[in-house]
């Protein structure tokens, strides 16, 4: 009888010890990535765009066609010289690139806005 009274205190004190660490140590939330981004679209190569949201325009790949876009032309909004005799820039989705005019290859990314 007491090696069953002896069993059962030290279980209540490991389970009272349990319960108390459990308590006693406060749950550390995620560390949120820049402007306040999920951790793991924080280590993404576009930070805070989801992977299917992001698009990487390649310097010679052409616009596509059905894609839409709008021409630039205040320069001095987006701090720009005006563009060299040819090109023109041209904002996608926020993302501002100048292209080839006759042929809409991308000539260079410039970021996005």
């Amino acid at each position: 009888m007491a090696m069953i009274k002896m069993q059962r205190i030290l279980l209540n004190l490991s389970l009272s010890l349990l319960v108390a660490t459990a308590v006693a140590v406060p749950s550390v939330p995620a560390m949120a990535g820049p402007k306040g981004c999920p951790p793991g679209l924080a280590k993404k190569s576009v930070p805070c765009v989801p992977p299917g949201q992001a698009r990487k325009w390649e310097v010679g790949a052409r616009i596509p066609g059905t894609l839409p876009w709008y021409e630039v032309r205040d320069y001095d909004r987006y701090d720009l010289p005006a563009p060299p005799d040819g090109s023109r820039y041209v904002l996608i989705d926020n993302d501002l690139v100048r292209v080839a005019i006759a042929t809409g290859i991308i000539l260079e990314f410039l970021g996005r806005y």
